[in-house]
């Protein structure tokens, strides 16, 4: 079977544009991490390629899928943590070819988890976390219980994510393993919600108020991204400079909500500006003198 991968990937090595390949076999009969394949090739293609194509295979009943990813489309699923299998396949996989050892310093990185990417990714899942909480609570108190019940779920994941983020290691798969060695009480209040014996009205009562609690805990940490942006500049800022500012899609989605909850808390003023209607302003943002 070398020999048949070997044939799939060959011609990649002697491709410049390859960067590295990485080789994922299943790790039990149903893996769903290789979405059920038995083996995954990664090829890591140079920064001038874009996007990410996929190519799948069948052999004697021997199935294989790969998977080339720019450089550019993997940073972004690594800051976004919008495939977190991609995780598990660069630091467990076996690197079959690395072109000037591009794949280990791009491994080292990864454990290093360097501070400024941190930031970003807290960022990201802060703002994430407060859309499904704030969403969560309006359907609460609309009566709303099960849609309620599902945004809570999504932001419980969100605050599970940010407190591995903020530990230094990247969310995986197994997001609710990772955290429970970490921050067993944010892992408890998934527990409850999903295990508990209360009414679900209840039960959403307290995570509402516990979930409340991890935010306002973690509301430095979390806006320590979007507040150090805002510093580039002492003039006011407009949500549309702010979004330009934004490198990544998924984060400036919520970052309306996100300085909505920043106003409320004290940490930005709002600033307004005269429009050509005179009694309309325009709504501008500045940090709050401290």
């Amino acid at each position: 079977m070398d020999d048949l991968l070997r044939q799939l990937y060959q011609d990649r090595t002697n491709d410049e544009d390859t960067l590295g390949i990485i080789i994922m076999e299943k790790r039990k009969l149903l893996d769903a991490n290789t979405d059920y394949f038995d083996v995954v090739l990664l090829v890591i293609l140079g920064e001038n390629k874009t996007g990410w194509e996929i190519k799948h295979y069948e052999y004697s009943e021997f199935k294989v899928a790969m998977h080339l990813v720019s450089a550019e489309q993997l940073n972004e699923w690594l800051l976004n943590s919008s495939n977190r299998r991609i995780v598990d396949w660069i630091m467990n996989g076996k690197v079959i070819f690395d072109r000037n050892e591009y794949m280990k310093e791009f491994r080292q990185v990864m454990k290093e988890f360097p501070n400024k990417e941190r930031r970003i990714k807290i960022g990201v899942e802060f703002s994430k976390l407060i859309r499904r909480f704030t969403d969560g609570k309006s359907l609460y108190y609309e009566g709303h219980y099960l849609d309620s019940y599902n945004q809570i779920v999504h932001a419980l994941h969100h605050l599970a994510r940010l407190s591995i983020i903020e530990h230094g290691f990247y969310p995986e798969v197994m997001v609710w393993q990772q955290v429970k060695k970490i921050e067993p009480e944010i892992h408890k209040l998934y527990s409850e919600l999903v295990t508990g014996t209360e009414l679900i009205e209840k039960k959403l009562e307290l995570l509402l108020i516990a979930i409340e609690f991890e935010l306002m805990a973690k509301t430095k940490l979390g806006s320590a991204h979007i507040l150090e942006l805002m510093k580039k500049q002492e003039k006011a800022w407009t949500i549309q400079e702010l979004k330009e500012q934004m490198l990544i899609h998924d984060y400036s989605l919520d970052l309306s909500i996100l300085m909505e909850y920043l106003v409320h808390k004290g940490y930005v003023d709002v600033v307004k500006q005269e429009t050509k209607g005179g009694a309309i302003y325009h709504r501008l943002y500045v940090l709050t003198e401290r």
